[in-house]
């Protein structure tokens, strides 16, 4: 299989999975324009499946180190097949909380919010269970991020939307975050992280865990998201007619966007090998940052605001730089 060799191209990896992560949300505005967040989900959860298995089979099934997909498969112990199984369970339900959210508030609000919050208790928890980098440098980073979305939930309250509206936004992205915080501990510990190319008997390899988290996602989107489209957050209750009576384009965006999220789950994993879970994982969940950028300047989530806004999302990107510069200097 594929396996990052030094730390630099593992950085590299974690930005790309920034992006993707970042990035995915434009999917889902693009498709609630004329379509459900908890229909568009469905074809999201097929995206993500879809690209694991693919993965898995190319990336995760060449070269001479550690253990081809359907050989890993086969030898991985059922704790480990349900560790990575559960991981993908508990995402399902802290993501689909998070679209709830983007629907809600938008993209400027729900991913600094919630993923910043999931990036926030998300190191803290996989520097405990495998520790790596500097935790002072670390730990400061991580305090300068905290303040940066306490800045952006500052500035979402001065918009000055309906209040029953933002409070609704504001607790979903903050449940969302917390349940976020831990899902990957669980797809980590499922594998050998510190040998990937020689891993231990019934750990499996980042392809093959991703692709069982997927599985994960899939199967418990037949409860969570049934129950969500039946009593939704917001509007009218939505069918599975309702789905099939989507046209191909929209299923198609949908599926791109669990496609463009799977990518960048597959990146991350495969650069914890190098970088360690905590600073692997807080480079990814720098997608908070990203997904701000497109809300801010591509859907003007924050047009028409007060001036004082300007000085409080300055002052979050800032912030919010400074602390992924430092949680990638603590990997040095």
């Amino acid at each position: 299989m594929f396996i990052i060799e030094n730390y630099s191209l593992a950085v590299l990896f974690c930005f790309i999975t920034m992006l993707c992560w970042g990035s995915w949300g434009n999917t889902l505005k693009l498709a609630t324009k004329t379509w459900r967040f908890e229909l568009f989900y469905w074809d999201y959860v097929i995206g993500v499946l879809l690209f694991s298995l693919f993965s898995a089979l190319t990336l995760g099934s060449i070269g001479s180190q550690g253990r081809s997909f359907i050989p890993d498969l086969m030898q991985a112990d059922f704790s480990n097949v349900s560790s990575a199984f559960i991981g993908g369970v508990i995402f399902n339900l802290s993501n689909i909380l998070l679209s709830a959210a983007i629907a809600i508030s938008g993209m400027a609000v729900a991913f600094p919010l919630g993923v910043g919050l999931a990036l926030v208790l998300g190191v803290v928890i996989n520097y405990i269970s495998t520790p790596k980098g500097d935790p002072v440098v670390l730990f400061v980073g991580v305090a300068l991020i905290t303040i940066a979305i306490l800045l952006n939930a500052k500035a979402y309250k001065n918009m000055g939307s309906n209040s029953s509206s933002t409070t609704k936004g504001i607790v979903i992205a903050v449940v969302a975050g917390i349940l976020m915080s831990v899902f990957y501990r669980f797809i980590a510990a499922s594998m050998d992280v510190d040998n990937f190319a020689n891993p231990q008997m019934g750990k499996m390899t980042p392809y093959t865990a991703v692709f069982i988290f997927s599985v994960g996602m899939f199967v418990s989107n037949f409860i969570i998201n049934t129950v969500v489209m039946r009593k939704p957050f917001v509007g009218l209750p939505v069918s599975y007619k309702d789905y099939f009576n989507g046209n191909f384009k929209t299923h198609l965006i949908g599926v791109f966007g669990g496609a463009v999220w799977g990518l960048g789950n597959s990146l991350n994993l495969i650069a914890a090998g190098k970088a360690g879970a905590a600073i692997s994982y807080g480079l990814g969940q720098g997608a908070t940052m990203i997904a701000a950028l497109w809300g801010v300047f591509i859907w003007k989530e924050f047009k028409g605001g007060p001036k004082v806004n300007n000085i409080y999302l300055t002052m979050m990107f800032v912030l919010f730089f400074i602390g992924i510069g430092l949680i990638i200097y603590a990997g040095t």
